[in-house]
């Protein structure tokens, strides 16, 4: 091991992680009224209504993958009578499916967010930094994926990503794991290390969310106009509520 695959593999993902949780704390305690997804709907809605399911529900099945791959060891899914070539293939097919859904969705809402003039008034420097270093985490994971499975002879992530990024959270990483893994592979990681650091300071923070006050909040009562013009004239004080 050389002082660069520590500062990548052991430095960079605490650093990460570090900004990550004292970012949303500081974010939390000093801009609650900017803990937002500052919507733009009110200035565009036909493409919103396109783009933002296709990358919402591609993200997510994306992240459940990551978080399945990752976090569950090989040995579980084995016990559980999940063979490598079952999981394999549900995992390439669902992945590739998902990335490309997500990155579809992805380039709707930067067409959008770049074409009409309103919402591109809105997106401030934050905005774009974000979809850049987050368009570059999907086109990173979807390109490893497409290499590696479907044009390469396949490669089992499992064995070596998965252990180290465990191996982070047990105090204890282990860089020579991830220092033999595919290039696309290390960039994917090395961009994502970076979505995170920037994430408490995008509109991404409202992922963290959980809308609990919606179900006890009170009704907004809404008063329609008067559809029939007065014939009178309006007089000053006030007016019965109802007449004999």
């Amino acid at each position: 091991m050389n002082a660069i695959d520590i500062l990548l593999w052991v430095v960079a993902p605490y650093v990460a992680l570090t900004v990550f949780v004292l970012g949303h704390i500081w974010r939390y305690r000093y801009d609650k009224f900017g803990w937002t997804t500052r919507s733009s709907q009110m200035y565009e809605s036909r493409l919103l209504r396109i783009g933002s399911p296709l990358f919402h529900f591609g993200i997510l099945v994306v992240l459940l993958g990551h978080i399945g791959g990752l976090v569950i060891p090989k040995s579980w899914t084995e016990a559980a009578g999940v063979s490598e070539h079952t999981y394999h293939i549900a995992a390439v097919v669902l992945g590739t499916i998902a990335g490309i859904a997500t990155l579809g969705g992805l380039a709707i809402l930067i067409y959008r967010r770049r074409t009409v003039g309103p919402v591109f008034t809105a997106t401030t420097r934050n905005d774009k930094l974000m979809y850049a270093v987050l368009a570059l985490v999907i086109v990173l994971g979807l390109a490893a994926t497409v290499a590696a499975n479907i044009i390469g002879g396949g490669y089992d992530y499992r064995t070596t990503i998965s252990p180290w990024f465990r191996s982070i959270f047990y105090l204890q990483p282990d860089p020579e794991l991830m220092a033999g893994a595919p290039p696309l592979f290390q960039l994917h990681a090395l961009s994502a290390l970076l979505l995170f650091a920037l994430w408490p300071f995008t509109r991404l923070v409202h992922m963290l969310t959980a809308p609990i006050g919606y179900l006890t909040r009170p009704y907004i009562v809404y008063r329609s106009r008067d559809q029939h013009p007065r014939t009178r004239p309006i007089r000053r004080g006030w007016e019965p509520t109802s007449r004999p």
